[in-house]
């Protein structure tokens, strides 16, 4: 079977016991960086099925990882919900390196796990040879903070997958106007498990306690970004997103020499990549920024 048509499906403990779920993308031979996509708060590794088969296939083709954090996809729920937290999701994935026996890894990280790739490139900046990050930065919207948090953990769970489907397509039609149906259909089977052919939960319900929305002011996480000073970053940018706003982009680029910034157009909060013109850009970053460092270290 070629190239990024399939996936092995691993399985792992990390070091408080928890076994965690992750994929791997195999392009046997190749000598390409890596690339560990991270999801976003609730979601999971099948977020990145279309664009991991897209770099792990074709001329350009590498390896690709997913992981879903615990309490999330596969992996085993937490007893403790506090330790659904940013720093203990990064210390797994650090685990998940170790695991896998990676050493240096290209990261995509979705809202969420663009905060886990900013606490990474702190804990571990050895790890990360360069960072896209998917509709995250060091500024987070209030008004979008405020819209995850009222439903995360308390929409209820649909009876079937046609209605798993509208809710998917209902929630978020009117910031991805011109996605289709069937489209929505692959959300829906992205955002749920399934259980006896319908739809199960895809993440712990307590996840909703971790969620903290402040009175005040949402923390900005600048002195965070800064970890990523130092390695090619990528910023996508949904169109229509209410987590970053174009104006919070300018500043990462004033702050991050070489910043190069894409925007998905008519998508929101977070863009899906299943669109060739976003999967070509992540692809042709990676590339480059390859490339470019072959041409230093040979300097």
């Amino acid at each position: 079977m070629a190239a990024g048509d399939t996936f092995q499906e691993l399985s792992f403990r990390v070091r408080d016991g928890l076994r965690l779920y992750g994929r791997r993308y195999p392009v046997p031979g190749s000598r390409r960086t890596p690339v560990l996509c991270l999801a976003g708060l609730t979601r999971n590794s099948r977020d990145f099925h279309d664009v991991a088969q897209y770099l792990s296939s074709g001329p350009r083709a590498r390896e690709v990882y997913t992981l879903d954090y615990r309490g999330r996809g596969k992996s085993d729920w937490d007893r403790n919900w506090k330790n659904y937290a940013v720093p203990i999701e990064a210390a797994d994935v650090i685990d998940y390196l170790t695991y896998a026996g990676l050493k240096e890894v290209a990261v995509i990280g979705t809202s969420r796990g663009g905060l886990v790739t900013m606490i990474m490139a702190a804990m571990q900046p050895s790890s990360i040879k360069l960072a896209i990050m998917n509709d995250i930065g060091p500024v987070i919207e209030r008004d979008g903070l405020m819209r995850i948090a009222s439903y995360v953990g308390r929409v209820p769970l649909p009876r079937d997958w046609q209605e798993a489907t509208t809710i998917a397509r209902d929630v978020n039609k009117r910031s991805f106007p011109g996605v289709d149906d069937e489209t929505w259909g692959e959300v829906a089977r992205q955002w749920y498990n399934e259980k006896r052919g319908k739809p199960a939960p895809g993440y712990d319900p307590s996840l909703k306690n971790a969620l903290s929305v402040l009175d005040g002011p949402v923390p900005e996480l600048w002195p965070q970004f800064e970890a990523l000073a130092k390695v090619p970053l990528l910023v996508l940018r949904g169109e229509n997103s209410d987590i970053l706003s174009q104006a919070t982009v300018d500043l990462m680029a004033e702050r991050h020499a070489g910043l190069e910034q894409f925007t998905v157009p008519k998508q929101g909060h977070a863009p899906l990549m299943k669109d060739l013109p976003t999967q070509e850009a992540i692809a042709t970053f990676i590339a480059r920024a390859d490339e470019e460092a072959c041409v230093l270290a040979a300097e």
